[in-house]
């Protein structure tokens, strides 16, 4: 009887984390849980220029520039070891606007060392 309890277990806790989706794991920018990507530009030049992209900016377009930030300082961290970010723009400046591409913003950085 114990086995059938700890396969129900089992199966009842595969079954939950199953239905945890990625959303649910996204970190949250004014509301909004923004999916997104950081990654080289080209390697073969230099890891530190990095393209980071937020998907679906009009959800909340300040969300965004927060989700922006959070892709670039993830990716510098992860390669670098520091969240020092050159950006192209002033993220803190609502009034600049984010490149978009279609729904998406797309911004390239460098990692500061």
């Amino acid at each position: 009887m114990g086995h059938v309890k700890l396969m129900t277990a089992t199966l009842v806790a595969t079954a939950l984390l199953a239905a945890c989706s990625d959303k649910d794991m996204r970190p949250v920018f004014d509301g909004v849980p923004f999916r997104t990507k950081a990654s080289v530009v080209d390697k073969k030049v230099t890891r530190a220029r990095f393209e980071a992209e937020v998907y679906d900016v009009a959800a909340s377009p300040l969300g965004a520039r927060e989700a922006m930030r959070y892709a670039g300082t993830t990716y510098c961290i992860q390669n670098y070891g520091t969240s020092r970010i050159d950006w192209p723009l002033d993220l803190d400046d609502p009034e600049v606007p984010l490149p978009r591409d279609g729904d998406n913003a797309v911004l390239q950085g460098v990692c500061k060392s």
